[in-house]
């Protein structure tokens, strides 16, 4: 099993990067490329972690495991919608922060969206490392 595993995933991956190198530059307007249907078949995977990292932690019902994966789930909403925003700059060149709050308000909001999703996983990792500890 976990050999047709690795040939599956090395076969994706190969494969991928494949048609990625077909890619041009000078691709029509109007048209997704490989990279941007790429980052949109990305969104309902994350969407999948999502729910499953609240029904992780709702299931662990609070307690040491509890707070740690619900701090992760918290992590993942953050890290969800900048691949949102993301997705939404490259494939529509319109980037919601700048647009709303200007080009530096902008960065700096989207650095602390980035500085929150990685303290809120980090967070959740240590509290579920000092939980396993007995």
């Amino acid at each position: 099993m976990k050999k047709n595993y690795f040939l599956l995933t090395s076969g994706l991956l190969l494969l991928s990067n494949g048609l990625y190198a077909q890619e041009h530059n000078t691709h029509s307007e109007g048209l997704l490329g490989v990279e941007q249907i790429f980052g949109l078949l990305e969104m309902p995977f994350l969407a999948i972690a999502l729910v499953f990292s609240f029904l992780t932690a709702t299931r662990l019902k609070g307690g040491k495991f509890g707070s740690g994966m619900t701090l992760l789930a918290w992590g993942f909403v953050v890290m969800a919608l900048g691949h949102l925003h993301m997705q939404i700059a490259h494939i529509f060149n319109y980037n919601i922060f700048k647009n709303i709050f200007g080009d530096t308000l902008g960065n700096y909001i989207w650095f602390i969206a980035l500085i929150l999703t990685w303290g809120l996983s980090a967070l959740g990792f240590y509290k579920i490392y000092k939980a396993s500890k007995i």
